[in-house]
């Protein structure tokens, strides 16, 4: 780190309030400027909106094909709801959990993976892991479900953002929840609950080699020596399929056009209670792309239920993975004692206050970020910070941070990864060959030798975090290193 920093681009609004054209708020440096023409696509994109502060592009700033926002982004609205400001599947997130434990040797690590790639399969086959009674409870309750059916501790839930759970009493409640499930969804939401899989989720185990803020880190949980299991994964079918009832997404694969062909009309159509209702409900859900919906009114408050439930359905999903590999360690690797230190996602919708006002937060491949001042409730986070993860690869180390209190000049909000930075200082020559030698033991799904991947130096996820430090967004609090992962 120690490198230096341009700051943040001048926050604009125009003088037409009309216009409402907002310069997005940028998170740069030097050697990590962000792509202006990417940039004014952005600002040009949210051109009219009726936004609440200007968007923010953070580090790792990059766009890909099958979305329709780049990734590192936090845009908060007033008065609507955009749900392509964000991924069709929310609550995609991570965790962190940490052991108690001697230094795994390479055949329990070896056997750790095996057993993963056994009971956490891809493709992970047509077994139906839940009824749909157990899918409506995911749904409605959140991780406190998956608490209960795998005998977690509720004090892990404290750990998870949210709790776990979205309250559904603003949007109805549980009696018109309950009414509102799509049967289909319900349906197919009952296999391959608390899976991984390969793409960009992977899951890897770590140690932890430095501690920058013992106090901090021993609330947590966290300690120098430590064995962590950090892992990326989605939140089940649920919650891609919901994302697509309400508009049509770029990313619109076969299987879940024909999902929808049957599953749309029935949520939207049958349900209508009027014919302005069935026009208003065409409009918005039936024609190319995804408007924005009024958040104050019936179709705002449908859509913020939906939301709700698919988020619940993740939290639980995610917890089943936690539960899954908290099993497969204890089996062996010799745990003596573990713990979840943090579950949160990086694609989501939340109604938050931001600076005296509610706003529609919507975050793409972004974290949340709350200083302690925002966490008065929390019994931990109170005095911490909301802790945030930064990932580098399984070729660098990642870090554990909490969010700072200046967070709010980034809506609350930092970067979930830096993978591109790191990729680009490589191809650049600012990052070389990890000085001591060291390397990852990488699984596959499709094969059992793991292979030797050699590490980088930290200069590209140290570059990221000296962003988000030196504007004020979070504290680091420990360092990792992978000794093995898989994706």
């Amino acid at each position: 780190m120690g490198l230096t920093l341009v700051p943040p681009r001048a926050i604009r609004l125009d003088s037409d309030p009309h216009a409402r054209r907002w310069t997005p708020s940028v998170f740069e440096s030097s050697d990590t400027p962000a792509d202006a023409a990417l940039v004014e696509r952005l600002e040009q994109s949210v051109r009219g909106m009726d936004l609440a502060a200007p968007p923010v592009v953070l580090p790792d700033f990059h766009h890909k094909r099958n979305v329709e926002m780049p990734s590192s982004i936090a845009i908060a609205t007033r008065d609507t709801i955009r749900p392509t400001l964000t991924s069709a599947a929310v609550n995609c997130g991570m965790a962190l959990m940490a052991f108690e434990t001697e230094q795994p040797s390479e055949r329990a690590i070896a056997e750790f993976f095996s057993l993963v790639r056994k009971r956490l399969p891809d493709p992970p086959g047509n077994q139906r892991d839940l009824t749909s009674r157990e899918v409506a409870r995911c749904a409605l309750d959140g991780a406190r479900f998956a608490a209960d059916r795998f005998d977690i501790n509720r004090a892990d839930l404290d750990r998870i953002e949210e709790g776990g759970r979205l309250d559904l009493e603003a949007y109805g409640g549980i009696d018109r929840a309950r009414r509102q499930l799509p049967w289909l969804l319900m349906q197919l939401s009952r296999f391959r609950f608390g899976n991984i899989g390969p793409s960009n989720h992977f899951i890897e185990l770590q140690r932890v080699e430095e501690v920058y803020e013992p106090d901090i880190a021993d609330k947590l949980g966290i300690a120098a020596g430590q064995l962590t299991l950090q892992y990326h994964g989605g939140g089940g079918i649920l919650t891609g399929a919901v994302g697509r009832l309400f508009g049509r997404r770029v990313d619109y694969p076969r299987k879940h056009r024909v999902i929808m062909a049957l599953q749309k009309p029935l949520y939207h159509l049958a349900s209508a209670g009027s014919v302005e209702e069935l026009r208003i409900r065409l409009a918005l859900y039936f024609r190319d792309g995804c408007p924005p919906v009024p958040r104050h009114g019936p179709e705002g408050e449908r859509l913020l239920l939906a939301n709700a439930l698919a988020m619940n359905y993740g939290f639980a999903f995610r917890l089943a993975t936690y539960a899954a590999l908290r099993g497969i360690a204890r089996e062996v690797l010799g745990i003596n004692s573990d713990r979840l230190i943090v579950d949160s996602p990086h694609d989501s919708m939340y109604e938050e206050e931001f600076r005296g006002e509610s706003v529609v937060m919507h975050r793409h491949n972004s974290s949340r970020a709350f200083p302690a001042s925002k966490m008065t409730q929390h019994p931990v986070f109170a005095t911490t910070g909301q802790p945030v993860l930064l990932p580098g690869t399984n070729r660098t180390s990642s870090f554990l941070c909490v969010a700072a209190e200046d967070a709010a000049a980034s809506l609350h909000t930092t970067c979930h990864g830096t993978g591109t930075i790191i990729s680009s200082f490589e191809q650049r020559g600012l990052s070389g060959a990890d000085p001591q030698g060291r390397s990852t033991m990488r699984f596959r799904y499709d094969t059992s030798a793991p292979e030797r991947v050699p590490h980088l130096d930290d200069r590209g996820v140290g570059e990221g975090l000296d962003i988000l430090v030196r504007n004020g967004i979070v504290r680091p609090v420990a360092r990792m290193r992978p000794i093995a992962g898989m994706n």
